[in-house]
């Protein structure tokens, strides 16, 4: 039997999407449930920018992006503008759910088609790429700020601290970057078990700006 995770994601993030292009390599091993979050949240949580706040870390996340979909083959073309607001995106996807194919839908309008989901026009032609009407109303609708809300503060429960975060067996794998990590992990499931993982985790810290 598959075992069970949750990607918590935000479709603000473009390496959300290009972890999405490689979750079929997942599928036959771990049942996915995709819960869409608020990384501004979790940023403010945390005191921490996003790679977008800071000017010559935001060109180079929009380089490498750009750089790792063309290295993979797969359609990669930035908004019109970013960050942008994820709000009507992410809470349309509460409201449908989501599946896992409805979170790539969304991606992939975003960072493979290059489209601004944060314009009325913008989310009116994403729900017709997930096949709904009225996707300002469902995005509008109490239930789905609710559940945005809940959702997010779920994931910081359980100690997210930022998007894509893949939880199975107790631990996250944070970004695109870590999905051979987590699919290790899966196949190995002492992989943090070992002297030195148990020691990185108990390792004190030896000095801070605070």
């Amino acid at each position: 039997m598959p075992q069970a995770a949750t990607l918590y994601f935000d479709p603000i993030s473009p390496y959300v999407y290009l972890l999405l292009s490689d979750i079929d390599r997942l599928r036959s091993e771990i049942a996915i449930r995709p819960v869409p979050i608020l990384l501004a949240a979790l940023l403010n949580h945390s005191g921490t920018k996003g790679p977008a706040e800071i000017p010559a870390k935001r060109l180079h996340t929009y380089r490498q992006c750009a750089w790792l979909a063309q290295s993979r083959n797969i359609p990669f073309r930035m908004p019109p503008r970013h960050p942008f607001n994820p709000l009507a995106a992410s809470r349309l996807l509460c409201a449908l759910g989501p599946t896992l194919e409805q979170a790539r839908i969304t991606s992939q309008f975003v960072f493979g088609e290059g489209k601004d989901p944060s314009t009325p026009e913008g989310l009116a032609e994403l729900g017709d790429a997930l096949g709904v009407e009225n996707a300002a109303l469902l995005a509008s609708a109490p239930t789905s700020k609710d559940l945005l809300r809940s959702n997010t503060e779920a994931a910081l429960a359980h100690g997210v601290w930022g998007v894509p975060t893949l939880m199975t067996g107790g631990e996250l794998f944070w970004g695109a970057d870590s999905f051979p990590m987590a699919l290790d992990f899966l196949r190995n499931p002492g992989l943090f078990e070992t002297p030195e993982m148990k020691r990185i985790a108990a390792l004190p810290i030896g000095a801070s700006r605070t």
